[in-house]
């Protein structure tokens, strides 16, 4: 079972705002989630051919040749902030 604390922790490293008054239910939410997996991890799978993809195509990569869009300048008057030419976000890991 995945506890409150767990739910504080997860919500902290994925930084979403969770109100205590949600916490019991997504405790009991992810715990539910959980133990379905637990039950599928009971499916007998020795006889099931490991399968990494399925189209049939392989190796389908092309070279990378990086061309000037077009439309860069009329991007970058758009953008909120630039720094150096290239979009500027907030950083996301401020500890």
């Amino acid at each position: 079972m995945i506890s409150q604390e767990d739910i504080k922790k997860i919500a902290e490293l994925s930084r979403i705002k969770v109100l205590p008054e949600e916490e019991e239910t997504l405790t009991a939410t992810i715990t539910q989630i959980l133990s379905y997996m637990d039950i599928l991890k009971e499916v007998d799978t020795d006889d099931v051919e490991i399968t990494s993809q399925v189209t049939g195509l392989h190796d389908i990569t092309r070279e990378d040749n990086p061309v000037k869009s077009p439309i860069r300048e009329d991007l970058i008057k758009n953008m909120p902030e630039v720094y150096a030419d290239e979009l500027s976000v907030p950083g996301v890991f401020d500890k």
